[in-house]
């Protein structure tokens, strides 16, 4: 049988045909064996053993930012779309990297890349990709995250481009407890000396800006915004970034630190519940829950000075942060 030949318009199609067919190729194969057509994903990537020492590691170091449920509290979401939306169609490589390299917040790059390997594990298990043998350095490259659910330039609409600050750590803990924290407790305490629905507070005389305020939001009103303030304030003594007095980072990956700002949210909705009833016995019977409920986390890690007592002003302190091994309070 004769061949016959191409036209230049048939060479060129051809040419077209089998650089698609590549491309393809290229695209679907995760181990380098062309012709093997399989979806690109982390399916198999990482082992059981990984992923559970990675779980333990996550609620030691990193579930006070990211959330327990892997949803983001103060730190990006590592599941679902969100997390596809930062690395979709990356390799895992990039997962660990940049555990490694920047987590977490408070201590970063003090990881080995064998816990930065094991947290990326338990973040794959976790949403629901297949184990298989021991994710390595090798295979973490060749192994590549499905593409993210939002088009590019959805994913550029959710950078801030407002203009607007982010939230960021700039007092140190007790700088903020002071301002924030001890005022509206001590609308609270309060109700143990003065019932909140007696008349309206006087002017001052002379004027004084702060006791001014006092006689324009008072009363129950005043309490219920403490009560509020306590609870929305509050999550943010987790925040990254955020330093004790003596210089230490604020030891938000301890579980009983987590554990003691949790019950102070949660006692605002007992709080909340005794204030609707105007009842000043009811309030005042609670206010020592809220001592006990401060200094159950005070007698472990507030800052005190070198004579042992509570530090105020610019005393050094030598408490606050914990040990950065984990292993108790630093002394």
């Amino acid at each position: 049988m004769r061949r016959k030949g191409f036209s230049p318009a048939g060479i060129r199609c051809a040419f077209a045909v089998a650089a698609t067919l590549w491309a393809v190729v290229g695209l679907f194969s995760i181990t380098g064996l062309a012709g093997q057509a399989r979806q690109v994903t982390a399916a198999g990537s990482y082992s059981a053993a990984q992923a559970t020492r990675g779980k333990t590691l996550y609620s030691d170091q990193c579930v006070a930012c990211h959330g327990e449920m892997l949803e983001g509290v103060v730190g990006p979401p590592l599941s679902g779309s969100d997390f596809l939306v930062d690395f979709g169609g990356h390799p895992v490589a990039d997962v660990v990297q940049k555990i490694q390299s920047t987590m977490p917040q408070q201590a970063p790059g003090t990881l080995t890349r064998a816990q930065a390997t094991d947290l990326t594990a338990y973040i794959l298990q976790f949403n629901k990709y297949p184990g298989g043998p021991d994710l390595t350095d090798a295979t973490a490259t060749q192994f590549t995250l499905p593409g993210g659910g939002a088009t590019p330039a959805a994913a550029a609409a959710a950078v801030n481009t407002s203009g607007l600050p982010t939230v960021t750590a700039t007092a140190n803990l007790a700088q903020f407890m002071r301002a924030v924290t001890f005022p509206n407790a001590n609308i609270i305490f309060n109700t143990q000396l003065y019932d909140p629905g007696k008349e309206k507070p006087k002017m001052p005389i002379p004027y004084d800006y702060v006791l001014w305020g006092k006689t324009v939001y008072y009363g129950w009103e005043a309490v219920d915004e403490a009560i509020l303030a306590l609870r929305d304030t509050s999550p943010m003594l987790l925040l990254p970034g955020r330093r004790c007095q003596n210089g230490r980072p604020v030891p938000i990956q301890n579980a009983d630190f987590q554990q003691a700002v949790k019950n102070l949210v949660a006692f605002t909705d007992e709080l909340w519940k005794a204030a609707q009833t105007r009842n000043q016995e009811t309030v005042s019977d609670l206010s020592e829950k809220l001592n006990d409920t401060c200094a159950n986390c005070h007698k472990v890690y507030r800052d005190v000075s070198a004579s042992g007592g509570a530090s105020t002003g610019s005393l050094t302190a030598d408490r606050c942060n914990a040990n950065p091994k984990g292993g108790g309070v630093a002394q």
